[in-house]
């Protein structure tokens, strides 16, 4: 059944309204995980009356909710300031964090500014594992101590573990520890593409026996698609419809105030030191090409058959060469939920998949593989 949320969605489409924004705010950060999107060499960050300004453009063009992270947001000094404006002008603000710098003064800050919830990324239960990830010794402790500071305040916190080769079967330790400091766990099986187009982080992906285990089991995602039948055929309103809120209702907004569809989309569509974001929003032509094209009109994916549960990323489409075309990644997870062949995939279609060997991408025939 339809939720408010929804409807709230489906409207804020057909009006055009960027109703969600992620924000970064500074390249810098304290930890050098290995899969990170972010290039922390990069400069030109925006300023604190810069920032404060897009956040008015971004409440007059509608938008409700406002994701900040970086980086490691919390090296801005400006960023409870940054926050408490957002908050006046009624943003929905999710904080994105390592929490290494949280202590108790930070904690009771964040939760004085009634930031809906805080996001906190752990790699493994293992300090050995998480620590190596980010390649600073102690990071697990530093991270834990910082959720706890948070929950004993009553602040909502997110831990999300990223699955990623080096940590395969940690996902049932994170979930038990995230249960044990009372926060929400998430799982995220998909490495973002580092937006200077080096895709080479992309090797760090799970191979697919871990992507099975996460994607069926009810334990680590909010819902699982019935995997016992093949997929229903697209119906009208799937076809008329968009696989992705980038760039219709969602954009990112990098440290320097460069705007693109989405974080893992790196189309660049305009800064916002050189143009206001209604106009970037409503005149770019790389939005009007994005937005101009629905389901029906992918010349491969319209005619697959798990089109209408698929989780299709233009953006990770687009890394691989064509944003019309099929994600990768996304026809594995489709694969890995049903063990049925994505008809709009030719690389599983002619029996092969990438991310399976310990020693990096390959392609392997699928043939007596099993996934029931």
């Amino acid at each position: 059944m339809p939720t408010l949320m929804d409807g709230i969605l489906a409207r804020a489409q057909r009006l055009g309204v960027p109703i969600s924004v992620h924000l970064d705010l500074t390249y810098r950060c304290n930890e050098r995980c290995v899969h990170c999107y972010v290039e922390h060499e990069g400069n030109g960050e925006l300023a604190t009356d810069e920032v404060t300004r897009i956040l008015k453009e971004l409440a007059s063009a509608g938008t409700l909710f406002l994701s900040i992270s970086g980086g490691e947001p919390l090296l801005r000094g400006d960023l409870f300031e940054v926050i408490e404006e957002a908050r006046s002008l009624s943003f929905d603000v999710y904080l994105k964090t390592n929490g290494l710098l949280i202590g108790p003064e930070g904690a009771r800050r964040i939760r004085s500014l009634r930031v809906h919830e805080v996001q906190v990324s752990v790699y493994s239960h293992r300090a050995q594992s998480h620590d190596g990830i980010t390649g600073v010794g102690g990071s697990l402790a530093r991270s834990l101590s910082a959720i706890r500071l948070m929950r004993s305040l009553g602040q909502r916190v997110i831990v999300t573990h990223v699955a990623m080769r080096g940590t395969e079967g940690d996902h049932p330790g994170v979930k038990a520890l995230a249960n044990e400091l009372g926060a929400v766990f998430r799982i995220d099986p998909t490495i973002t593409p580092r937006l200077n187009g080096d895709d080479s982080n992309l090797e760090l992906n799970v191979g697919r026996r871990e992507l099975v285990e996460i994607v069926r089991n009810p334990d680590y995602v909010n819902s699982v698609e019935e995997y016992c039948a093949p997929p229903a055929p697209a119906d009208v309103a799937t076809l008329e419809g968009v696989s992705c809120s980038a760039g219709f209702t969602h954009c990112y907004i990098a440290p320097n105030g460069d705007v693109y569809p989405c974080v893992q989309f790196p189309l660049l569509c305009g800064n916002l030191r050189e143009r206001t974001f209604k106009e970037i929003w409503g005149d770019s032509p790389r939005l009007k090409e994005l937005r101009a094209a629905r389901n029906r009109d992918l010349p491969v994916c319209s005619g697959c058959s798990h089109l209408s549960l698929c989780s299709r990323c233009p953006g990770l489409a687009h890394v691989e060469g064509d944003m019309w075309g099929p994600s990768a990644a996304d026809c594995e997870k489709s694969y890995a939920r049903t063990g049925i062949v994505p008809s709009g995939s030719p690389r599983l279609a002619e029996g092969k998949f990438r991310y399976w060997k310990e020693d990096g991408i390959h392609d392997r025939n699928t043939e007596g593989t099993e996934f029931r």
